[in-house]
């Protein structure tokens, strides 16, 4: 059954906890997640949804995660992101800055964006397994070999520490969820 929020899709988030106590279920949280909006890359915005460390203990309380020194999850942990990517005429712009939004980005987006290579376009690796659906709209995955996969609402990646870019070549944004898993391996 769906149900209308009032909340704009691509800003906020609601996350629902539900946990077991004594034995019962419960909702341990329900709350409206914000979307961090980049103000040097507009309509860029990224939304950081969960994360663990390691293998969960369901013997005890999860609790949310704060802000973490990485959104990138060591071996064992993961994290649940939701990104909206603006298209990459934003970036194209007389007027944008490249160095004003690296910096954001290195703030924002800990342990993540130091893997984003400058010279190539946001190519990247992470010891990570990603599951990547695509929420809304259109986007590119783009593979070091110069090989470009078109994605759309409903299509998902399973991306095992691959050398990568995200492009969304497109005029509307593209809402992609990421659950990515901490692995062994170089980076």
């Amino acid at each position: 059954m769906s149900r209308d929020t009032g909340r704009d899709s691509q800003s906020n988030h609601r996350r629902v906890v539900v946990s077991t106590v004594a034995g019962r279920s419960v909702i341990q949280s329900d709350e409206e997640l914000p979307a961090y909006r980049f103000t040097t890359i507009p309509g860029y915005e990224h939304t950081f949804l969960w994360a663990t460390d390691g293998v969960p203990d369901l013997t005890r309380t999860q609790a949310p995660p704060i802000r973490p020194r990485s959104v990138v999850p060591g071996p064992g942990g993961s994290t649940l992101q939701m990104v909206s990517f603006p298209p990459v005429s934003v970036m194209a712009s007389p007027t944008f800055d490249r160095e004003a939004s690296r910096r954001e980005a290195l703030e924002r987006l800990p342990g993540l964006a130091d893997t984003f290579e400058t010279e190539s376009g946001g190519m990247h690796r992470t010891a990570t397994v990603d599951y990547a659906v695509v929420f809304d709209g259109e986007i590119d995955l783009e593979l070091d070999d110069g090989r470009v996969v078109h994605l759309r609402r409903g299509d998902i990646v399973v991306q095992n520490g691959a050398r990568h870019a995200w492009k969304n070549r497109g005029t509307d944004n593209a809402v992609v969820l990421f659950f990515m898993q901490g692995a062994r391996g170089a980076t």
